[in-house]
């Protein structure tokens, strides 16, 4: 096994959340002032607009001021993701013995979670990097939370990871697709709903020729483009819980 660091990292992968804060800076510049002003960057502006050196205009400091306290856009983007998670509420373990209740408890970190996504679509383009990102100490603390809900509802460790990754996995999926799709829209100018309405006949007199996608669009296009996704999304989720649940079932009756 390799040795790990102080900082409890493996050799050559220091972890920023770890990293020493320092002040040198007159008036002091923190940590987590950059973090903020990052966010605040991304949400304005988007990702493709950050920089160091741009932060550090808008904090009116050197751009290598910010290397005392973060080494690279890389770490810098896996402390703003993290602090996007700290956001997110943590379900508590209480009451995950009734099936109904762990089931509302997964249900609801879900829906947080693709709500920050929607909320914060600049994500889209890090949260499946492999790296820091679920290293940091709101994504291990919120993980925890689902491991523990999980556990209490009768899942072994092993099967309660599984499950969470399971349910996270299409998750994160799910909404980074919509996140990309409604800001593509919003950059275009095209209003969701007015976009549907306009392309729906298109993609009916396209689907003729094929009798389910035909029957699908003709019949199960929602009215409400936008409740519609929230619908499906939800609806996606608990079948996966159904199926997760039923394993559970299956195992205790055996």
């Amino acid at each position: 096994m390799a040795a790990k660091s102080e900082d409890g990292s493996a050799p050559g992968m220091p972890l920023p959340w770890s990293r020493p804060q320092r002040r040198r800076e007159q008036p002091a510049l923190s940590r987590d002032q950059i973090v903020a002003e990052a966010l605040a960057l991304l949400a304005s502006d988007g990702i493709e607009a950050l920089s160091m050196r741009k932060l550090a205009a808008r904090l009116n400091a050197g751009a290598t001021s910010l290397y005392t306290h973060v080494a690279n856009k890389d770490e810098l983007l896996a402390l703003v993701v993290d602090e996007v998670f700290g956001t997110l509420p943590r379900p508590e373990a209480e009451g995950s013995e009734d099936p109904k209740v762990w089931r509302e408890k997964v249900m609801e970190c879900a829906e947080s979670m693709r709500a920050a996504i929607m909320h914060h679509p600049w994500m889209v383009s890090v949260i499946g990097d492999v790296g820091m990102i679920y290293l940091g100490p709101n994504w291990m603390r919120l993980s925890e939370s689902m491991l523990a809900v999980m556990e209490t509802a009768g899942f072994k460790l092993g099967e309660a990871n599984i499950a969470m990754s399971a349910v996270l996995g299409y998750t994160i999926g799910t909404a980074c697709v919509e996140a990309s799709w409604v800001t593509s829209l919003a950059r275009s100018g095209q209003d969701e709903q007015e976009w549907m309405n306009q392309l729906l006949p298109t993609v009916i007199e396209a689907t003729k020729e094929f009798p389910r996608l035909h029957r699908l669009y003709t019949t199960e296009v929602p009215d409400d483009v936008a409740a519609g996704r929230d619908g499906s999304f939800a609806l996606g989720v608990n079948v996966i819980l159904d199926g997760i649940e039923a394993n559970l079932n299956a195992r205790h009756q055996g």
